[in-house]
């Protein structure tokens, strides 16, 4: 009754704290820190450029990245990358690590939501890539992918075992001569975390991610067929096979059904059992628990399963990606990397060992840092930061200063808008403008939300990191054609 109690106060001081404005100062050069409140157990950090500040204002970001710091077991500093909008309880964009806590909410719905860069040796020729052949890529790439909300193989391809997938995650596929590797060694933690348990896994997870291995989603998901349009770092670019209006394929998306549902599953039981560990968190969408407790153990290893699932669907997408391009290019497009988004795992910082929260960031590991694969041990590995449907993207890489993020970076160019707001004020003119000559699969009105507009200058975005040395950029890419996930 105690426990029961002290939550309910604990509930109430909290909201009346989100009804509060956030207060923060200027540290530095487009980093801030927020005022710290006496709920706060740690400092808050963002990262904006002058442009950028009022857009992380719009919304609950700030407030949400307070809560943040008023976890348990935080470790000093919360960040929010530059590219930082409201989420699920953490601002997308958000970095934490802790000692011994794990938060469902920190890790997000769509667990190792990600993205990978395909490079091929093709060199962009508008005869080559018209319109008329564009879009019969793109026809091609969608009679072989399933994309949206529920779509799933009516005939699955590939006899597959759910339980070994999310085993062993790309290096399933790898057995079954799907992955190469290099494939392997190009995926973040090699296409696996460790530690899974399929039997963590609710009964309705496990059902709704039937036949949906090797499958797009919706929302914000795409494949994209872009050129890389400007080199920044010319040696960077040559050690990684990168050249001028060089032709790739972007791939974005995570572990569908099966991590939406686990996040629900988990979420629901952390809040009813938090009060007999005697944790307190602002609001159920932070759930967290020590990661001592069963519950957690529980939820850890159903994450990783999830984590595995996403990296497996990924790299079975490549291999349909694949075939189409071996069809038309004879291209065998090999994988540059594949780097996750909503994770959590054990990573060593500063000396101490920490399990390090990413929603919607990425990991950006330096030169010589001893976690790169060893053929990017040299030059640090890639970062792949996607801009929105219609705008650039980036390769970037981490310089040693990322430290002081966990070694994170933007994930992407971030929402400015809500996707009701889009609906309501994008006009289809002005959607057309923007996307210019970029072929989609979508008329306006189903993608209304994706729009360009809808998004924060990823220009800005990556700006922002580069001009205080926490990453370099390497190319820069536009899209030719967009395969929405609607």
């Amino acid at each position: 009754m105690y426990s029961l109690a002290l939550s309910i106060i604990h509930i109430l001081f909290y909201s009346i704290i989100n009804l509060m404005p956030v207060n923060y100062y200027k540290i530095s050069l487009n980093t801030y820190q927020l005022e710290k409140t006496p709920s706060m157990n740690a400092e808050a950090i963002f990262y904006a450029s002058e442009a950028l500040l009022p857009e992380i204002s719009r919304d609950l970001s700030l407030q949400q990245l307070q809560n943040t710091a008023s976890l348990p077991d935080i470790v000093s500093p919360v960040i929010a990358m530059p590219d930082a909008h409201q989420g699920y309880g953490v601002p997308v964009g958000g970095v934490l690590a802790t000692h011994n806590l794990i938060s469902a909410g920190a890790v997000g719905m769509d667990i190792n939501c990600g993205v990978r860069l395909l490079v091929s040796q093709l060199t962009y020729d508008p005869e080559k890539f018209n319109i008329t052949r564009l879009h019969q890529l793109i026809n091609q790439l969608e009679h072989l992918i399933p994309i949206g909300l529920g779509g799933r193989h009516k005939h699955n391809p590939i006899n597959f075992d759910l339980k070994e997938i999310t085993g062993q995650g790309s290096q399933y596929l790898a057995k079954k001569g799907l992955a190469t590797p290099q494939d392997i060694e190009h995926t973040e933690e090699y296409g696996c975390l460790d530690g899974a348990n399929y039997h963590g896994l609710s009964e309705r997870a496990v059902i709704r991610a039937r036949d949906e291995l090797g499958t797009l989603g919706s929302g914000n998901h795409f494949i994209d067929i872009l050129k890389v349009v400007e080199i920044f770092d010319t040696d960077l670019a040559q050690k990684w096979h990168l050249f001028e209006n060089q032709i790739c394929v972007m791939i974005h998306s995570g572990s569908r059904a099966l991590g939406h549902q686990t996040c629900l599953d988990y979420l629901k039981l952390f809040n009813q059992v938090a009060p007999s560990y005697g944790i307190s968190f602002p609001n159920r969408e932070l759930a967290a628990l020590p990661l001592t407790s069963k519950e957690a153990q529980a939820y850890f290893g159903a994450m990783k399963a999830c984590v595995n699932f996403a990296f497996a669907n990924r790299q079975l997408m490549t291999y349909f990606v694949r075939n189409v391009f071996q069809k038309n290019f004879q291209d065998e497009l090999p994988l540059l990397y594949d780097v996750a988004h909503n994770i959590a795992k054990w990573e060593v910082h500063h000396g101490q060992k920490m399990l390090v929260h990413r929603k919607g960031a990425t990991r950006a590991l330096p030169a010589g840092h001893p976690q790169n694969p060893k053929s990017y041990l040299e030059t640090g590995h890639p970062a792949i930061v996607p801009g929105s449907m219609g705008t650039a993207s980036y390769v970037l890489v981490g310089l040693p200063k990322n430290a002081q993020t966990f070694h994170s970076v933007n994930h992407g160019a971030g929402r400015r808008m809500s996707r009701t707001q889009a609906k309501k004020t994008i006009r289809e003119d002005e959607f057309k403008q923007k996307m210019g000559e970029t072929i989609n699969n979508k008329p306006f009105y189903r993608i209304a939300d994706e729009a360009p507009q809808a998004y924060k200058d990823i220009d800005q975005v990556v700006e922002t990191l580069t001009e205080i040395g926490l990453t370099k950029k390497v190319v820069k890419l536009l899209p030719l054609a967009v395969i929405n996930g609607e």
